[in-house]
């Protein structure tokens, strides 16, 4: 792409850490290439409120594999951004030093707000009129409402699929007692804030534990982003994968071709929430929009815009 700018965006959230590497050009971007590690940064900053130190560890040493990798990629901006797990941690000071050290930026650690825009913005660039944007990561999850890349709503609740792991699902599989007591308290969170939102007829949803439902849901023999991305999978559908994934046990969902090893010890309460949310909704479509651009994408257009 002549004249394009190309720009590495990092993408730090409680489960994982993700880099795009892309080129763009005004309302144009073409993806060079997109990396994704566990890191469980988040590892028991829901009841410590601090980092664990091999979490930040393990995050530091991904992140320096990426800088490596975006150099070698010529990119001329780089930015890495931080979510939930980093707005909880009395001791993100040390992340936001170790990412100084390593690549030589500041990180920015977003707001709720901030990463419920950022997914909207990376998710609907190419949907056309009103929709809601659900992005369900580790810490927190964002519900966005907007049309044409104006928001007009957004929340950020703090229930994600680790910080609910740790809380409520610690059986394995879990069991009746813990399912009831998250699905109680995940009505009390969501139900008040969304059930009076307008009926949406345009439900985009995006992040690994929304894909992986999908994969699941569409029966994928392996990962496969071009049968996932653009997928639109019925809302029963949907919900029946997220009940089938909350029974399984961790070896079980592992097991399944298209699972992140990462990913399957806190599925079932993604999927839970993602349940939840589907719901609590009012709803005027019967399916489900699944895309693979999401925060990511938008932390990418926000650096090339600062960049112009």
């Amino acid at each position: 792409m002549p004249d394009a700018l190309r720009v590495a965006a990092m993408d730090c959230g409680t489960n994982s850490l993700r880099l795009l590497v892309t080129d763009v050009r005004g309302d144009q971007k073409r993806d060079v290439v997109r990396e994704m590690r566990v890191v469980r940064l988040g590892q028991g900053v829901d009841e410590t409120g601090r980092f664990h130190p091999d979490a930040l560890e393990r995050t530091l040493a991904v992140t320096r594999e990426f800088g490596e990798l975006a150099t070698v990629l010529g990119a001329e901006r780089v930015r890495f951004c931080a979510t939930s797990a980093a707005r909880d941690a009395s001791n993100a000071d040390e992340l936001s030093d170790g990412v100084r050290s390593v690549l030589g930026i500041d990180l920015e650690v977003l707001s709720g707000e901030e990463e419920a825009r950022a997914s909207f913005l990376g998710a609907t660039r190419s949907v056309s009129g009103p929709a809601l944007v659900v992005d369900i990561g580790g810490g927190s999850t964002e519900l966005v409402v907007g049309a044409d890349g104006d928001v007009g709503w957004s929340h950020s609740f703090d229930v994600g699929s680790v910080r609910l792991t740790e809380r409520f699902l610690r059986s394995d599989p879990a069991s009746i007692d813990e399912v009831t007591a998250l699905e109680s308290y995940l009505d009390d969170v969501l139900t008040p804030r969304l059930s009076g939102l307008d009926p949406v007829s345009t439900l985009v949803g995006v992040a690994g534990t929304i894909t992986t439902v999908a994969a699941h849901a569409l029966e994928l023999p392996s990962y496969d982003s071009s049968q996932i991305h653009g997928a639109r999978i019925a809302v029963d559908d949907v919900r029946t994968a997220c009940l089938s994934l909350l029974r399984m046990s961790v070896a079980d969902r592992r097991a399944l071709p298209f699972m992140h090893p990462g990913r399957a010890d806190v599925i079932g309460a993604g999927a839970m929430i993602l349940d939840a949310v589907l719901g609590s909704v009012p709803l005027a479509t019967d399916e489900v929009l699944v895309s693979e651009h999401d925060i990511l994408d938008g932390i990418a257009w926000g650096a090339a815009q600062r960049s112009a």
